[in-house]
């Protein structure tokens, strides 16, 4: 069984910065690929970042200049590092990994809230 835990969410100003990260555990052959996504409050769930474990990325436009995603592969272990946040940028966060044990699956985090006030 294959476990995504993050952390790192929370309350900040506007202009702020965060650091989420997320952490794969349990029997894994590889991950090809780790995100982040999120889901505004009555909003539907949408991409913020991907990366792949060659580090090719890929981010949401309206993220684009203001988030970094980055991974250890050794860890097992993706991050998102928040600048510039906006009121907007407020919803929680999920974790999300393709992951081959060997069968590939897609696999979840339990989300994390990430707060940004005016």
């Amino acid at each position: 069984q294959v476990q995504l835990v993050e952390s790192g969410g929370g309350l900040v100003q506007a202009g702020g910065s965060l650091r989420l990260s997320c952490a794969a555990s349990g029997t894994i052959f590889s991950i090809p690929s780790m995100a982040w996504y999120r889901q505004p409050p009555g909003k539907q769930r949408e991409l913020v970042a991907q990366i792949t474990s060659g580090g090719s990325t890929n981010y949401g436009d309206s993220v684009k200049g203001r988030f970094t995603i980055s991974r250890e592969n050794a860890k097992k272990t993706v991050y998102l590092q928040m600048t510039s946040l906006k009121p907007e940028d407020t919803a929680v966060y999920y974790c999300n990994a393709q992951v081959r044990t060997p069968s590939l699956n897609q696999y979840w985090g339990q989300g994390t809230q990430v707060t940004v006030s005016a």
